[in-house]
Order: structure tokens, then sequence, then C-alpha cells
């Protein structure tokens, strides 16, 4: 092992649509968090794993801080304070066209509570003009981070450089995971992410919120992979919606879904969704606990 090798643990926060989950995927060249434009789509803490020859960065993609009305909400704030906790380095993602929100400044706070480097990348700057992002840069001096960068995520920006930065404030370390690991969770979870990614695309108000998803069988065949999947609601009358007229609707979740799939496992995809009712599943800790929310 190079005695100069830094490995640690990154957590990304930002409040909802602010690139957390686009730079986690642009750093992996893998779609490892799933995205859409509604607020809240990232629930759980995802650990994306980069690692070459100097270091290795573990990024942890967090839900965003919000005021908890179920428990679900409860759950998701543990999984942002745990990342917290655990990191090196505290990465906080904000919008040059809105900073800074109330949001922004609730986060800013609490995460002032730790002792941390803390890097700032001020995203979106395509949106305003140079004297309004100098400002913007000037009013996150205010928080003392150690590293404030200027970036558009959707253009691609130089993940080299972005990484350089990061490193700067790892500690020496071996790695904490193997070379060829690009996540610690199995493709079982990644297939219901995928699933549910679509429902957030296809629907809007609440109904993407009061939906979880669990896989119940995953076969890995030689030629294909056969899974069935659950598609949980918390009230009968969501479920005509969700499937649509004619089954239209979750046909068309069940076809992108298996696209999305098909293009990480490059093997044929059969996928069978059930659709099912738990009454407030959101507030109960058991169930909860049963769709993998620990």
């Amino acid at each position: 092992m190079n005695k100069n090798f830094k490995a640690g643990f990154v957590a990304i926060v930002g409040k909802p649509n602010v690139g957390k989950s686009t730079l986690m995927n642009l750093v992996m060249g893998e779609k490892i968090s799933i995205i859409s434009p509604k607020p809240q789509t990232t629930r759980h803490q995802i650990k994306g794993i980069f690692t070459d020859d100097e270091r290795q960065i573990v990024f942890l993609d967090t839900p965003g801080f919000l005021k908890a009305r179920y428990e679900l909400h409860n759950r998701m704030l543990e999984y942002l304070q745990n990342a917290i906790r655990d990191a090196d380095v505290i990465l906080f993602i904000t919008d040059a066209h809105h900073f800074p929100t109330d949001y922004d400044e609730q986060l800013l706070a609490f995460i002032s509570k730790f002792k941390k480097s803390k890097i700032a990348l001020l995203n979106k700057i395509d949106l305003v003009d140079e004297t309004t992002k100098d400002h913007k840069i000037d009013e996150l001096e205010e928080y003392k981070f150690d590293k404030i960068i200027a970036c558009c995520l959707t253009d691609k920006p130089d993940i080299d450089s972005l990484l350089g930065e990061i490193t700067n404030y790892l500690p020496y370390s071996p790695p904490f995971y193997s070379a060829d690991e690009i996540s610690d969770l199995p493709m079982r979870f990644f297939v219901q992410e995928i699933i549910r990614e679509q429902i957030f695309l296809n629907f809007r108000d609440e109904l993407p919120y009061a939906t979880s998803v669990s896989v119940e069988e995953y076969k890995d065949l030689p030629n294909k992979v056969e899974i069935k999947a659950n598609l949980w609601l918390e009230r009968k009358s969501q479920k005509p919606i969700i499937i649509g007229k004619n089954g239209e609707m979750i046909k068309r979740i069940r076809m992108a879904s298996e696209k999305e799939i098909y293009n990480i496992l490059k093997k044929r995809v059969k996928l069978t969704l059930w659709v099912k009712i738990k009454p407030n599943w959101r507030k109960k800790k058991n169930a909860l606990k049963e769709f993998g929310y620990r």
C-alpha cells in the first residue's frame, strides 16, 4: 500500500434539487443515486465509493434536511445526522440562483456544530452573472468554509480538480473497501430505487411520497434477470392511479425500469410489479423496518 494513500468519508449535504445526487453520479461515472425534479427523492444514505491509485473517497449522498411530519422523515434525518457524524469532510452544495434560502441557513447552522473540514460547492453559476456569483461567494465566506468552489454540474465540470480539492482534507489511511466496489449496497436496493425513480418521474402530488418499493424475488440467471417487486401504497384510492387506464401507467413504469436495469446489468430483464396496500406505512416503525429503513 502506498504510504501516501488517503481514504475518508464525504457527506454531501444541501437542500432538495440542488445537485447532490447529480454530483454523486458524475463522480462515480455511473448512476448511483436516483434523480427527479421533486424534493425528498433521496430517502436513504447512499454510498458511492471512488478509488484510484492515490485515494479512496466514500461519498455519502444524504436525504434533505427537513421538518419531520412522519416517522419516515425521522429516519431520513437520522441518516443525514449519521452521515455528518461519520464524515471526514462535509460537502455543502447550494444554488447560486437562490442562496441563501431559509433552508440553507438552517442547514448551515446545523453543520456548524460539527468540527469537520467543510467545502462549499456553489452550483448553477450559469444562472447568474459574474457580479452575482462573486457576491454569493462572499456570503459563503462568512460561514468559514475551508474551500469554496463555483461550478455548474450540468456542464460536467472538472471532476478531477474537485476530487483533488476533497483529497486535500482526507486523512492518510488504507482503503475501507476493495478497489472494484462502487457501493456497499446490493443490486436489490438499486432495483427498488430505479422503480421508485420512475414513480417520481411519472406522478405528481403526494403519490410518489406515499409509495415504497420492495423486491420480493431476484433471480440472476445466465441470460436474464427475473425480478418480482411490490409497490406499496397507503390508500386503496391510490391503486387505480398507479395502475392507470388499462394498466398503461404501471406498464410504463415497468418498461422504463427494465430499460434502466438493463443498462446496468447488460442482461435481459423481466420485471413483474404488484401493487399492494399498507395503510399509513410512513408513520409506522414496523412497516419502515420491513421496507429497509433501519
